[in-house]
């Protein structure tokens, strides 16, 4: 079989048969391969000796905690990760995307939103081969110049709006908490200073956006953070 016609291999890491049983049918419909394990422990070794195009991962392992998996991952690896979980409090979320989840869908699911989250994950995850130049909409950012542009015309940034702006497009597609994104634009001190950020991000989609107050581009995740919904 060619590197094209590969079968994008999927590792769901669940203590329950059932759930492990539905995800092998929903994924294998959807044209991925499979490989299973229930427990922590396991899957780290699975990731390592398999390395899987993506992970699907529960919070309530028998042995350790998805939390506590993730951050052994991210130790080595930044295979995406996505959380299925029937644990859906923000602060479950919250926690899960601060250790390095890329995404996180409640239980029970919906086959075609998982399949889709699943999909758009692999996406983003693939390397832009240096590529500095992202477009979406009217806009225009060139990584290398430092310049924005909509329709053509070059915007206006402050030095904060350009590095929320750059922080968000290099991260498409992945929910990012407002913890993660205060401390790589202000620093480790203004974790807790959420007012910040919700300036600066309507600020920025009034210089980004048609419709700043339905924005399509710079998604709010409610209680948790955003997400760069790019082109």
């Amino acid at each position: 079989m060619s590197a094209e016609e590969r079968k994008m291999e999927v590792l769901v890491i669940d203590d329950e048969v059932q759930i492990r049983r539905l995800l092998r049918v929903t994924l294998e419909s959807g044209g991925f391969s499979v490989r299973d394990c229930d427990s922590g422990q396991l899957g780290l070794s699975e990731i390592a000796f398999r390395r899987p195009d993506v992970v699907v991962l529960d919070l309530g392992l028998p042995d350790m905690s998805g939390v506590e998996v993730l951050k052994r991952l991210r130790e080595w690896t930044q295979v995406p990760v996505l959380i299925l979980s029937v644990l859906g409090h923000e602060d479950d979320k919250v926690a899960a995307l601060d250790a390095g989840a890329d995404d996180y869908l409640t239980k029970p699911f919906n086959g075609r939103e998982f399949l889709a989250r699943l999909r758009v994950m692999l996406r983003h995850a693939k390397p832009n081969d240096g590529v500095s130049i992202l477009k979406f909409g009217a806009v225009e950012v060139d990584l290398t110049r430092r310049t924005v542009k909509r329709g053509g015309s070059e915007v206006a940034l402050t030095a904060k709006e350009y590095a929320l702006l750059r922080f968000l497009v290099s991260h498409r597609g992945k929910v990012l908490t407002h913890r993660q994104v205060l401390r790589d634009v202000w620093g480790p001190k203004a974790e807790e200073q959420t007012h910040y950020l919700r300036v600066y991000m309507d600020r920025l989609r009034r210089k980004m956006e048609e419709s700043p107050k339905r924005p399509k581009f710079f998604k709010t995740v409610l209680g948790v953070g955003y997400r760069f919904e790019g082109e």
